[in-house]
Order: structure tokens, then sequence, then C-alpha cells
């Protein structure tokens, strides 16, 4: 059975099919060749893997990041991020960068983050005399720590499937959403200033990080609730994702007055599409992920890993190769429910914290997301301004090495991920 399900899973993924139909198709097709395992035990795994209260944060928090989208949230974050950094060489550039950090702890996706800042920033970037693919491919690695920074739903399904605090999952990714973000603030400051790119006009100013600050306070006040709401105790991170949709609403009908009730259906619509789209995906890897389990699969990987060395170090090494290959042809959460439940055992009979474990499951796979084929933000970004994917991937090189970089110095610096769970929550 082992063999022809993962015979079949590449053949699909040769063939191009969406992860989830790759992941729900290789599995019917092993049970019904080789077992008396009647199929309708795949659909009954389908509901059971979405039958969670954890994974309710999802759609809430897909909602929430529409929400804060469409009430002018964006614009005042790249406002206020542009009196910051906006006068340095790449000011734009930059200005992209932090200001998907700032989204990265509302929205919980990369793509809604890339969609989200992207749509303004590219078009600006491009008639500020910057090449159209330095452009495309900042925003769409930036995106990227969109799923780093909490809260991040790649967390919250490790967290659901490792049975790891979400919470401490959140204080973590801090450390190497910081360390990301500032590695590609570098990069793009490098070649911003070897190529001339710059908002020459761009003045710094107290006066008007001041004024740009209160305009934005709403916006960057969501997550001090949110993360202060969940590490205070006073509601679960299910609930705090409930708590950023009303906020969202609150701030965009009555402090913004941008939401209007015309925008609501389609903004519910898009984050139901793109919340069946994650859900459908979790629950097909549930299938695939039972199926390897059940033919042992994870232990003759378990094995195989541990005889190349039983070192924490090397096999962290080995982790990030496998991860950012993997990255490159699996969705994100496909990848964490199919691997975790591989590597979570042999991960703490190795002493590695599984908080951290986790977090560097997340680093890595945010990588996949700016590499093809599979590269969703690197599409989402050629959208914007309708370029080839040629030109975007050719561009994102230098920012693609140095995340690796910074990838291997949260590898290897624990403390960079441990530290905030270790004060504030005792992990």
């Amino acid at each position: 059975m082992g063999s022809i399900l993962l015979t079949s899973f590449v053949v699909f993924v040769v063939l191009g099919l969406p992860i989830a139909v790759v992941l729900g198709l290789s599995s019917a097709i092993a049970l019904a060749l080789t077992s008396n395992i009647p199929l309708a035990v795949v659909a009954q795994r389908m509901f059971t893997a979405t039958d969670s209260f954890p994974l309710m944060a999802i759609p809430f928090f897909m909602i929430a990041g529409a929400l804060m989208e469409r009430g002018g949230i964006s614009r005042r974050l790249i406002n206020f991020a542009n009196k910051i950094v906006g006068s340095l060489p790449g000011g734009l550039a930059l200005v992209g960068v932090l200001t998907c950090m700032f989204f990265a702890a509302i929205s919980g996706s990369g793509p809604a983050t890339v969609a989200a800042i992207g749509t303004i920033l590219i078009p600006a970037m491009v008639k500020e005399g910057y090449d159209v693919g330095f452009a495309a491919a900042v925003m769409a690695i930036a995106g990227s720590i969109g799923i780093i920074i909490p809260p991040s739903i790649p967390m919250v399904t490790y967290g659901v499937i490792g049975g790891v605090s979400i919470g401490s999952l959140f204080l973590g990714g801090f450390g190497p959403g910081i360390v990301v973000g500032l590695s590609l603030m570098v990069v793009a400051y490098y070649i911003s200033k070897k190529r001339g790119y710059g908002n020459k006009n761009e003045k710094f100013s107290w006066s008007g990080l001041w004024k740009t600050f209160i305009d934005a306070f709403w916006a960057l006040l969501m997550p001090v609730i949110i993360l202060g709401g969940i590490y205070g105790g006073i509601f679960t991170p299910t609930e705090a994702s409930a708590v950023a949709v009303v906020y969202g609403l609150i701030a965009g009908f009555f402090v913004y007055k941008e939401l209007k009730i015309n925008q609501l259906p389609k903004v519910l619509v898009n984050s139901g599409v793109s919340t069946a789209v994650v859900m459908l995906i979790i629950s097909t890897a549930q299938v695939f992920g039972w199926i390897m389990t059940s033919q042992r699969i994870p232990d003759a990987v378990a094995k195989t890993f541990i005889s190349f060395s039983s070192n924490p170090a090397v096999f962290l090494l080995l982790i990030n190769i496998l991860l950012l290959f993997v990255g490159c042809i699996m969705e994100t959460n496909a990848a964490i429910i199919i691997l975790t439940p591989i590597f979570l055992p042999l991960v703490v009979k190795l002493g590695i914290n599984p908080i951290f474990f986790g977090v560097i499951m997340v680093v890595n796979l945010a990588i996949g997301m700016i590499t093809p084929p599979l590269g969703v933000n690197l599409f989402v970004a050629c959208g914007i301004q309708k370029i080839s994917l040629e030109r975007i991937t050719k561009a994102v090189i230098p920012f693609l090495v140095v995340n690796i970089v910074a990838l291997l110095l949260v590898t290897y610096i624990p403390d960079i991920v441990m530290f905030l769970p270790k004060i504030l929550m005792g992990r």
C-alpha cells in the first residue's frame, strides 16, 4: 500500500493537480487497490480532521485580515512605515518589508499579506523607477513573513496536529519574523543603493511620524489586543480570532469609516473560499498521513534520519534541507500535517523542544512560498503587475539566499525562538 500511495502521489504532483486533489486521490487509490477498507472511511477521516475547535481560528483570522484590508488598514500601515524608512535608499522597498511585518500581526496568511500590501506598493515602486521584477520579488518574499509573525495559520495547524501550545508557538514566531524581516531589508537597501532606487523627495520628520502613527494607531492596536489577550489568559487563540473579527468590524465601520455594508458579502465569500481551500488540504492530508502511519512509513523515515546521525544539530540541518525541498512542491498546511507525526516523536527523543521545532518548520515552509513550482506568493505578486514567473524568479534569488541564512541563524541560535516563550510562558 505504501508504495502505491507514494507512487501515485509523485505522479499526480508531476501532472500538476492541486495538492488537495493529489493527497485525496492518492489515498483513495491506495485504499481501493490494496485493502478491504471501504472508501467511506476516507470521507469519515476527512470530517474528523476538520472537526476541531482550534481550527475554527482559521476562518476567523481569514475574515479579520480581509476586514482590515478593506477598512483602510493597509494604506495607514504603509503611510506609517513610509515615515520610518521611506527616506532611505530603496525607501519603498523597505516600506514594503516593514509593512508586511506589521500586517503579518493581523492576517496570518502569506498570500493575503502579499495581496493587501503589494497591490498598493508594487505599482508605486514601478512608478518611482524600480525594476518591476525587483518590486514584485520584494513583496512576494516579504509576504512570507505573514505566516511567521503571529497570528499564523500554519502554527495553528501544527499546534493542533502536534498537541503543542498555540500561544507558545505564536510567541516563538516573533524573533524569527523580525530576523527574517531585517535580513530582507538589508538586501533591499543594498540592491536599491547600488541601482539608485529610492524616493529622493521623502524626508524624515518626527512630526510626520507622529501624525501617521496616530492615524495607524487603531491598526497597530489590534495585534496588541489579540496577542495580549491570549498571553494574559483572557481568551484562547480560537476565541482571539473571533475577537479580531469584531475588532475589524468596529475599526472599519466606526473608526476609519472606510468599510461599507455592501463590501461584507465579498469579504465573507472570499474568506469562505480561502478557508475551504485550507480545510480541504488539511482533511485530505490527514487521510494521507493516516495511511502512511498505518504502513509504518514514519518509522522508516525516522530510522533513515537516525542512521545519518543522532546529533540534534545534524538532524536539524537534514530537516532544513528536506523542508526546503518539500516547500517547493507542497502547500504549507499539507506539509505540516503529513510531516509533524513523522518527525515530532523523533524530535522529542533527541531533546529538541517541540515549540522550537514547530517554528523552524514554519520558517522553512515560508521559504517555499517563494520557490517554484508551487511558490504561491510569486504567483500573487506576478498577478498584481502582470509579469512573467521567470522575471520575478530571477529577481528573488538574492532575497532567497539571505532568507536561508536567516533560517540557519534561527536554527542554531535557539533563543531567537525560545526567548519569549521561556520568559512569558515558562516553556
